[in-house]
């Protein structure tokens, strides 16, 4: 039987299969609000045999959005708009996720397709921006080092997000803490120079992001919850595999169920080697480490290679996102090609099912 295509438990939620969809952000929300555009680009993945699918990073706080345009979760209002989006996602037969988040200094920028670049200014719906320490990336505007009441606050908003996510009906809620934003700005020590509590050393680098675990645990007790972690930097200086696999481990104390392990993102000058499943030892490392479940993501674009990753021990599932996009029906491609027989194809699509 297909590595890939046996199900998974984590927690009380049930996976059908192992190949996921990654948050994808669509910079394409009205005040937070998802649109009809959301709602198809999220339930096809779900006709298409993904067994789980994660919603785009969304803003905990009108600050936290990484563009004007982003989803959100701060208000009753999104929330009951997501809640026809996870319904049809669970009515597909896929698990529903949502991915926690706030952008600290990446915020308030032009959405990647939009004419402009950098910061969105005040006068065209832009705001000031949030940090642990009054330093931008690259040529952003410069953030406020957020003070305790700040740090407070974002502990309370992604507490509230994520209670308003499981009453919108998302099983899987994911906490943001890689490429770049507020909770991966607190880790590295490239963005964090702050000589309190909340820096120096690693275990006061990561007092925020656990104290988030604890506070969305407590909030949503039954809930799965994943962390998202990046594995490096990529930059001298910055965070490392090793940094991961401590605070993966902590975060794991703490009650988070599965770590998403990505990398990059934090500055500009970053130096990755790119190619398919790079960042898949890093999955590896921490899940061996660790002995948390873990999923892998970065250019796994095949059946083959990403039944691999699971067959041969490498990560417990496999995020996927540009492959995606060319194809919403990767799964069911998928476990024909792995001669996978599985028995959630639409009826409505039968005819089109391969034959062997």
């Amino acid at each position: 039987m297909s590595a890939l295509f046996r199900p998974l438990t984590i927690r009380s939620t049930t996976m059908r299969n192992r190949l996921w969809v990654s948050p994808m952000c669509q910079y394409s929300a009205r005040d937070g609000m998802p649109q009809e555009w959301h709602h198809v680009h999220l339930a096809q993945f779900a006709s298409g045999g993904a067994g789980l699918v994660v919603a785009e990073a969304t803003a905990v706080s009108p600050e936290g959005r990484i563009s004007p345009e982003d989803t959100g979760l701060w208000t009753d209002a999104q929330r009951d708009a997501w809640a026809p989006i996870a319904a049809a996602i669970r009515g597909r037969g896929a698990v529903a996720g949502i991915q926690l988040a706030h952008a600290g200094r990446k915020a308030s920028t032009w959405a990647p397709f939009a004419p402009n670049s950098g910061s969105v200014p005040a006068a065209e719906g832009g705001w000031n921006t949030v940090a642990p320490s009054a330093i931008p990336f690259g040529a952003f505007a410069v953030p406020a080092a957020l003070d305790g009441e700040g740090i407070d606050k974002v502990v309370t908003d992604f507490a509230a997000a994520a209670r308003r996510a499981r009453d919108a009906g998302f099983q899987v809620l994911e906490i943001h803490g890689a490429h770049g934003y507020l909770l991966h700005q607190f880790l590295s020590p490239l963005s964090n120079a702050r000589t309190d509590e909340y820096g120096g050393s690693l275990e006061n680098r990561a007092r925020l992001l656990l104290r988030v675990v604890d506070a969305v645990r407590t909030e949503t007790p039954g809930a799965t919850v994943f962390v998202r972690l990046w594995a490096t930097d990529w930059a001298d200086g910055g965070w490392d595999i090793e940094q991961t696999t401590t605070v993966a481990r902590w975060a794991g104390e703490h009650g988070a169920d599965l770590i998403d392990v990505s990398s990059g993102g934090l500055v500009p000058h970053q130096n990755i080697t790119l190619g398919p499943g790079y960042q898949v030892p890093f999955a590896a490392q921490v899940r061996r480490e660790t002995e948390l479940p873990v999923s892998a993501v970065g250019l796994i674009e095949d059946a083959a290679h990403a039944e691999r990753v699971v067959a041969e021990g490498e990560a417990d599932a496999v995020m996927a996102a540009r492959e995606w996009l060319r194809d919403p029906h990767f799964a069911l491609r998928a476990a024909s090609e792995l001669g996978a027989d599985v028995d959630y194809w639409p009826p409505q699509y039968l005819r089109a099912r391969p034959r062997r």
